[in-house]
């Protein structure tokens, strides 16, 4: 595959030089008569024929071999011209370009049609899809660093959440009991589960970052924001892009799309990703590398004009991911409240163990379970658009699917105590949503939907235990403890199930009442119903019943593997219902300030926990099994403004009240190690954005955004206890399980958190063409943050500080060459810290990838 892209790349270049003797000329001048550098003169319907402008902003092009043809002349900040050439002239043509607001004029589809991104009353970040390009950002874990108000947690696809403003999931192992609060949305199709933000992004036309509820705009309930995703549409201009990327590690990744008519009626376009890379991480037991990438996923849609105002597409989608990973690396020990024998350095001391390296960061583990990620996500979608009245009626019907398949080393060590840790899962859904868009009137215009969600989750668990668990639990100095066979072998396996339901009405309306004034209310209905079915199966390990023994023995080999595993079965079901309402009031004083408030209400369903219960007296406490739905209050203040041409800066301050607050909640008992959910009391999150975007003049662009944040748990008397607390117990010596952390900082949340980066841009001779020489670079910085669902005095992420690198040539209108480095300055640092099941007082990190760096090729026709 390798070769025959570098075939047609060189093909392509080759192509691209060849040149006739006949020539239009000309120059392009902005409207105060000054050149304009680098502008793109291009034959209409012909890429192949174009010509960049000099620095005296001149250009030479070589004509078709027919008249009449249309040019089009084309530069970020001014708007693009097109002229029709009925006869070739030896005369000069002279071209005036005239400016153009372009970064208040970016096209916005949130509120269900199109709209400036400046006019929308909505806190909205946008990447477009040159940005996601040239970036490397080439999934959601790339755009958090461009949007700084966004946070993505995955210690693997699964354990992967998504949040905005620090709301969204609860930090920490994914439970599948829950719904997601951040709504990821792709060409209007809701993507149920976390696992979908760790795709490849396939022929990504922008990415709109909706913050704050978004309940009254979107089908499935939003409480913190939502991603809205649109993919380049298929298109009846033959068209096609190619793109390879080179980098260290071994890393390739190759893109490739295209599109035309089929018909008359009919276009298509198919797209495809393949990305792989070497591991990053030692396995000196076994003398690989793990966390690899080996990812590759495909496209099709098939659009259907079936008159002048409707059309109709079908779309396809598949990803495949199989990669050797994620493993998280031992990152520090806790001195626990238990006893000095139950401390993990006591416990590898006996076991004549020591870690492979002190340092998390020499990236080195020796984990005896394999890492395995399976990953398989797709589905199909119809969608429907007709233009029906002064609107736009549109009806989204989508199947959606999600295959898990892993293999997980939960103790992070060489040693035998998780020996088995996997909890695959098979997931499908349906959905339909049918809304009206559009202005009902001069004063009146929004949008009314209905939307449905059907999903069925199974899962087919299994954890077992190694020849080493009987050490990680041993609570005495009994020596039945070391009872040969006692916990090898011994294990679960969990048959669990959630069938749910969701279904919604929702409207909101924009009222025009001035000019100048604008009032936007918006309601919703939601009703949610939930199905749980588990099913936790203990077998293996010593047979008690036969050991030849006292019963005072054998009494005590049955407990200690009860200590550590027991069979649970239980089965609940909840339904809920409620309505919710926003209210927003925009003022646009002039064309330059546009300022607005929010206030709105959500609500987040009701909860299952399918990851095993904690046990009170021996008996899983079975009222945990289903959580309260959260009850979100939110208020939002802003300002969007425009000081002058190319120069946009808004400022919003924003504050959630949250009461029954779904937190995670790691239990100190192996048999709950994935842990459970729970509600907190009552939870608030306050703060303030700031984002600006300037294109100082053809040479300059620069961003920055500022975003600050507290949380708090306002109310948590039940909460888990921190690791070093583990073991606790009060004046009696009663163990002591639960703690008041009310008033303390909520995980995941940095105060402080900034996305600054600019491009510099020259005319300039690659390959003996005239292109276009750019230079960017992008900076990503976040405070420290916690770790853990429990403020702990260790589980804290340290702030940390990435820089990120590009330059290149634009050669044309469609060709790019460019080298590009990650993490520049080959930071160490981490993504997140994780518990060890059994709480034994160690910890892993998630790293960040170190420096990584390589060359991309593109060129599109």
């Amino acid at each position: 595959m390798i070769r025959k892209l570098q075939i047609v790349f060189a093909w392509m270049l080759f192509a691209t030089t060849a040149w006739a003797q006949d020539a239009v000329v000309g120059i392009v001048k902005d409207t105060d008569g000054s050149p304009v550098v680098g502008a793109t003169v291009l034959v209409k319907g012909q890429n192949s024929l174009y010509a960049v402008t000099d620095a005296n902003g001149e250009f030479k092009l070589t004509p078709p071999k027919e008249v009449p043809f249309t040019i089009r002349v084309s530069f970020a900040s001014f708007q693009t011209k097109e002229i029709q050439i009925y006869e070739l002239s030896d005369e000069a043509l002279e071209v005036t370009l005239n400016a153009d607001n372009l970064l208040s004029e970016v096209v916005v589809t949130a509120r269900r049609r199109n709209e400036t991104a400046q006019d929308v009353p909505i806190p909205i970040s946008i990447v477009g899809g040159q940005a996601i390009e040239q970036t490397g950002a080439f999934n959601v874990n790339r755009v958090k660093e461009l949007i700084p108000s966004v946070q993505l947690y995955s210690s693997n696809p699964r354990n992967t959440g998504i949040n905005i403003r620090g709301l969204g999931s609860p930090f920490g192992l994914t439970n599948d009991g829950l719904d997601p609060g951040v709504g990821f949305y792709v060409d209007g199709v809701y993507y149920a589960r976390p696992a979908a933000a760790t795709l490849d992004f396939i022929d990504v036309e922008q990415i709109e970052v909706l913050r704050g509820p978004q309940g009254t705009l979107f089908g499935k309930n939003t409480t913190s924001g939502a991603f809205n995703i649109t993919t380049r549409k298929a298109s009846f201009t033959p068209g096609a892009s190619f793109e390879v990327s080179y980098g260290n590690y071994g890393y390739i990744q190759a893109k490739a799309s295209v599109t035309g008519p089929l018909s008359k009626k009919f276009a298509a376009r198919l797209s495809f990703s393949g990305t792989q890379r070497d591991g990053l991480i030692e396995n000196v037991n076994t003398g690989k590398y793990t966390n690899d990438i080996n990812n590759i996923g495909g496209r099709l849609q098939l659009l259907y004009k079936a008159s002048e105002k409707t059309t109709i597409t079908l779309s396809g989608d598949i990803t495949e991911q199989r990669p050797d990973g994620y493993a998280q690396v031992v990152a520090g020990v806790v001195e626990t409240k238990r006893a000095p024998l139950r401390q993990f350095s006591t416990i590898i001391s006996d076991l004549n163990y020591s870690l492979p390296s002190s340092n998390a960061f020499d990236r080195k583990i020796d984990h005896d379970t394999p890492w395995r990620s399976g990953n398989d996500l797709g589905g199909v979608s119809l969608n429907i658009d007709s233009k029906i009245g002064p609107g736009t009626l549109t009806a989204t019907t989508a199947y959606r699917y999600w295959n898990w398949d892993p293999s997980n080393d939960r103790d992070f060590t060489g040693l035998q105590a998780l020996a088995k840790s996997q909890n695959p899962a098979e997931h499908k859904n349906w959905s339909q949503e049918i809304r009206y868009a559009g202005e009902i009137s001069e004063k009146l215009s929004g949008v009314v939907g209905l939307f449905y969600i059907d999903q069925e989750v199974q899962i087919h668990g299994t954890e077992e235990s190694g020849r080493d668990q009987w050490r990680f639990a041993q609570s005495s100095t009994n020596p039945l403890w070391q009872t040969p066979g006692l916990f090898e072998g011994f294990g679960i396996r969990t048959e669990a199930s959630i069938k749910s339901q969701s279904a919604a009405a929702f409207a909101n309306i924009d009222w025009k009442v001035t000019d100048k004034l604008h009032i936007l209310p918006g309601i919703r209905f939601n009703y949610d119903k939930k199905d749980v079915s588990y099913d936790r199966r203990a077998y293996g390990g010593l047979d008690t019943a036969t050991y030849a023994g006292s019963k005072a023995d054998k009494t005590f080999l049955q407990n200690s593997k009860n200590g550590v595993y027991t069979s649970q079965n239980y089965k609940a079901d909840a339904d809920e219902n409620n309505l919710t309402y926003q209210l927003t009031v925009a003022y646009q004083a002039n064309k330059n300030v546009n300022a607005f408030a929010t206030y709105s209400t959500s609500f987040k369903p009701v909860g299952v926990n399918v990851a095993g219960l904690p046990t009170i007296s021996g008996a899983a406490a079975t009222d945990l099994a289903v959580i309260k739905p959260e009850d979100v209050k939110h208020l939002e203040v802003g300002v969007k403004t425009t000081p002058f041409d190319n120069f946009t800066l808004n400022f919003v301050v924003h504050n959630t009240d949250i009461k029954n607050y779904q937190a995670n909640v790691q239990s100190p008992e192996p048999g709950v190690n994935r842990g459970y959910i729970a509600n907190a009391e009552e939870v608030n999150v306050r703060g303030a954005e700031l984002d600006a975007n300037i294109r100082a003049n053809t040479h300059f662009s620069f961003y920055a955004s500022v975003a600050y944040t507290e949380g708090t748990y306002e109310k948590f008397t039940n909460a888990p206890l921190p690791l070093e607390e583990t073991g606790l117990t009060d004046g009696e010596g009663k163990p002591v399980y639960l703690k008041d952390i009310s008033g303390e900082d909520l995980p995941g949340i940095s105060k402080w958190s900034t996305s600054v980066g600019g491009e510099f841009s020259t005319p300039a001779k690659f390959l003996r063409q005239e292109s276009t020489f750019f230079i960017g670079l992008d900076s990503y910085y976040r405070s420290e943050f916690s770790s853990s669902p429990t403020p702990s005095k260790f589980l804290n992420v340290d702030g940390y500080l990435l820089l990120n690198a590009r330059a290149g040539f634009r050669i044309s209108a469609g060709t790019s060459v460019f080298v590009w480095s990650r993490n520049l300055t080959d930071k160490n640092y981490y993504e997140q810290l994780l518990v060890a099941g059994g709480n034994a007082g160690h910890y892993a990190g998630v790293l960040g990838d170190q420096r990584t760096y390589g060359v991309t090729l593109r060129h599109s026709f």
